[in-house]
C-alpha cells in the first residue's frame, strides 16, 4: 500500500482507506481493492486510493486494471509522489524514467526519516557509508585528509559519522528536508542543503573538491551522465568520487521490483572514460539486504585526472 496517511476530505472515504491498508498489511488483496473501489465512489479524484487500488490489483495479478489505477493516480497528482509511472514502467505501459520523480524520493524519506537509520542499520544490515570508507582508506591510506568532500544524497548523516574526521569541511544535500535537518543537527557537516544533486554539484566552483560521496544514492538515479558531468567540473585533479551502486549485469541501467535502479559495470566504465576519471576500483559488494538475502552491488572508486 502507499506510504502516504493522507486525507481526502471525507471522513467515510479515509476510513474504508484505511481499512483498505490494514486488509493489504495481512495479505488481504481483494478485500483491499473492494475496500478501495468503495473509497473512490466518494472520492473519486483522490490519488492515494487509485494507487493503493493499482498495488493491491497488482498483487491480484490483475495488470491492466492495475495499470488503469495507476494511470489515474498519475492523471490526479501529476507531481507523483507516490511513483505511479515508475509502477508503470514495471508494469510495462510507461517508459523506464531516467529518474525518479523527485517528489516520490522526497516523500519517501521524509515519511522513512525517523526510523531511517534504525531500519537501514539493524533491519536492513546497511553498510554503504562503512564500505566506502575503508575503500577511500584503502585507496589513500589511514591518514588520509581531504580538504573539501562533498556527501550526495545524505540523509541523516551516516556518510559523514565515517569519514568527516578526514575531511577539513565536509558538505551535504539530500531532496528530504527532515534527512536534511537531522543531517544539521550531526553538527558533522559545514552546509548541509535541501537539493536536487545537480543543482548542488552546480553550486560550486570549478576545481575546488577533493572528495565526491554517494553511498547508497544512485539506486534513485538511472541516467548517471549528468551527475558524472557536473562532478568532473568541480573536483581538482587526482580527487576521488566513490559511490555504491546495486548491480545490473547487462545493458546500461534497469529499474528493479524494489523500484531501485540496478546500473552495469560496463555502464559505469563507460560513463569514467567519457568523463575523464580513472577506475581504482570496481568491486562486488553488498551494501544491505533485501528479504533477508544480500543486494548484489557495486563499490567504485573513482580517481579524477
Amino acid at each position: 500500500m502507499t506510504l502516504a496517511l493522507r486525507t481526502s476530505g471525507h471522513l467515510a472515504a479515509d476510513r474504508r482507506y484505511d481499512y483498505a491498508r490494514g486488509a493489504a498489511a495481512e495479505g488481504d488483496h481483494a478485500a483491499a481493492a473492494d475496500l478501495l473501489e468503495q473509497t473512490l465512489e466518494i472520492a473519486p479524484t483522490w490519488a492515494p486510493a487509485w494507487f493503493a487500488l493499482g498495488e493491491a490489483r497488482e498483487a491480484l495479478g490483475a495488470r491492466d486494471a492495475a495499470v488503469q489505477a495507476f494511470a489515474q493516480a498519475l492523471a490526479h497528482e501529476p507531481e507523483d509522489s507516490q511513483g505511479a509511472r515508475l509502477r508503470l514502467a514495471r508494469l510495462g505501459a510507461h517508459d523506464m524514467p531516467a529518474q525518479p520523480p523527485q517528489a516520490y524520493v522526497r516523500d519517501l524519506f521524509d515519511q522513512y526519516a525517523a526510523r531511517f537509520e534504525t531500519h537501514l542499520v539493524k533491519d536492513l544490515l546497511y553498510r554503504a557509508p562503512a564500505i566506502l570508507r575503508d575503500a577511500v582508506l584503502g585507496h589513500r591510506g589511514p591518514d588520509a585528509r581531504f580538504v573539501h568532500a562533498l556527501d550526495l544524497g545524505c540523509g541523516t548523516g551516516l556518510m559523514a559519522r565515517e569519514i568527516a574526521a578526514h575531511c577539513a569541511r565536509m558538505d551535504g544535500c539530500d531532496l528530504s528536508p527532515a534527512m536534511v535537518a537531522k543531517a544539521r543537527a550531526s553538527g558533522l557537516y559545514g552546509r548541509a542543503e535541501t537539493a536536487d544533486l545537480i543543482d548542488f554539484l552546480k553550486s560550486y566552483e570549478a576545481r575546488s573538491i577533493d572528495l565526491v560521496l554517494a553511498a547508497d544514492v544512485f539506486v534513485y538515479c538511472g541516467d548517471l551522465a549528468a551527475i558524472f558531468a557536473a562532478v568532473a567540473r568541480i573536483v581538482v585533479p587526482g580527487a576521488l568520487f566513490v559511490f555504491s551502486l546495486q548491480r545490473a549485469e547487462k545493458g546500461t541501467y534497469q529499474l528493479g521490483e524494489d523500484l531501485r535502479y540496478a546500473h552495469a559495470r560496463s555502464y559505469v566504465g563507460a560513463l569514467a572514460e567519457a568523463h575523464g576519471f580513472a577506475i581504482a576500483a570496481c568491486d562486488d559488494v553488498s551494501v544491505r539486504q533485501d528479504r533477508g538475502q544480500p543486494v548484489p552491488g557495486l563499490c567504485v572508486v573513482l580517481v579524477a585526472p
